[in-house]
């Protein structure tokens, strides 16, 4: 019996596998971020807002390619950073002008704004320069157990919990809600 795949309650089957594969073959020069979105138009995967249910479809076919069922294009395609690019602390200035604007983009496409932003560092891999150098504060460590732990124990590796508040009063608009 053939077997039947599932991701947050999409069921994939070996039909649908066949034309997953098929579909990323006749897309040599897409990217992941392409794919996903060209597959979201072709099978009709929207929100209830319209907007296209691409980093659902972007996690499922990661974990197909983890399941080694498609091979998805590499993941270098996804920056280009220009070499005559001359500015001191560029991953800090970048961080800083996308989270300056992440609460207004977020109110444009889920109609919320989001007043506090976090982000999770494996001090294992990486030591977060980039995020305090942009005034990201650091609020503690996880428990390593994951979202979905069953069994109160870590299972992965613990990782450093930083955050940054997007608007000034952040606290007083967050015990409103």
């Amino acid at each position: 019996m053939a077997e039947t795949w599932r991701y947050r309650g999409q069921e994939i089957d070996s039909e649908q596998l066949a034309f997953l594969r098929e579909f990323i073959r006749m897309h040599p020069s897409s990217s992941r971020w392409k794919l996903s979105r060209q597959l979201c138009e072709v099978l009709g995967w929207k929100q209830a807002n319209g907007a296209l249910r691409d980093m659902v479809c972007r996690g499922m076919l990661l974990m197909l390619e983890r399941a080694g069922e498609i091979e998805l294009p590499p993941y270098n395609t996804r920056f280009l950073i220009l070499p005559w690019v001359q500015v001191p602390h560029l991953a800090s200035h970048i961080l800083g002008k996308v989270t300056r604007g992440l609460s207004g983009d977020w109110e444009r496409m889920y109609g919320h704004p989001v007043y506090f932003a976090e982000t999770f560092i494996d001090p294992g891999r990486f030591r977060g320069t980039c995020y305090r150098a942009a005034n990201w504060q650091f609020l503690g460590l996880t428990t390593g157990r994951g979202k979905n732990d069953q069994t109160n124990k870590p299972n992965r590796p613990i990782k450093e919990i930083l955050g940054l508040p997007l608007v000034p009063r952040f606290r007083q608009l967050l015990s409103h809600i």
